[in-house]
């Protein structure tokens, strides 16, 4: 009943990650290079020991979750537990412009790091116990006999939110990781708890610009 190894994957990019625009729970789609890039992926990973797959239900992971699983001859299953942080406010605006039309509520999510709640949004704290409580159903939840490995297709907001979770994380490490656009993060169990082999890895991608808003 026990995962051994957790794929974390980020979805392909979309239009407003090359815009720069945050999206959090907006129903964004994959552009064309998004597709191309979640194509290479699924290339990569087939003949990987992966038995089953997990996704975010918005747009952009869920196309990505589903051409990995078309190629891996398995169904994807959804579960909006795995969406990105619910920007509220901020949601389709660029840096730049956040932080000049709501400079008090970009300072407060800055410095108030685990508990601010973004209006029409919600807080890190919010984030972390549903991406949490995904988790563990996830690596818990998988028949009668041990996996070797699954893959979770997600956002980048959200695997940082579970590395701070599983990993006691620096908030200054976590806010400086990119996680780049169809990029794996690889989790393994070992007798002594979850360990962190490989973050933001895109060994299937080349000559790719990818873009790190959220």
């Amino acid at each position: 009943m026990a995962v051994e190894r957790v794929l974390l994957v980020r979805h392909g990019e979309t239009d407003w990650n090359a815009q720069g625009k945050w999206q959090g729970f907006e129903p964004t789609a994959l552009n064309e290079k998004g597709r191309q890039q979640a194509q290479a992926l699924a290339e990569y990973l087939r003949g990987r020991p992966i038995k089953a797959v997990y996704a975010s239900d918005l747009p952009r992971a869920w196309e990505t979750a589903t051409i990995i699983s078309e190629a891996l001859g398995l169904t994807a299953h959804q579960d909006e537990r795995w969406r990105e942080h619910h920007l509220g406010i901020f949601q389709g605006l660029t840096l730049a412009e956040i932080t000049a039309t709501y400079a008090r509520e970009w300072e407060s999510w800055r410095t108030e790091y685990y508990t601010y709640e973004i209006p029409k949004g919600e807080s890190r704290n919010m984030l972390i116990a549903r991406a949490h409580a995904a988790w563990e159903m996830c690596v818990s939840t998988n028949g009668d006999a041990d996996v070797e490995e699954i893959a979770i297709v997600t956002h980048g907001g959200t695997i940082r939110a579970l590395l701070l979770k599983l990993f006691e994380a620096r908030i200054a490490d976590v806010q400086a990781t990119h996680i780049r656009n169809t990029s794996i993060t690889t989790i393994e169990r070992r007798e002594d708890g979850w360990h962190l082999l490989e973050i933001s890895a895109t060994p299937h991608l080349s000559d790719v610009v990818n873009r790190d808003s959220l």
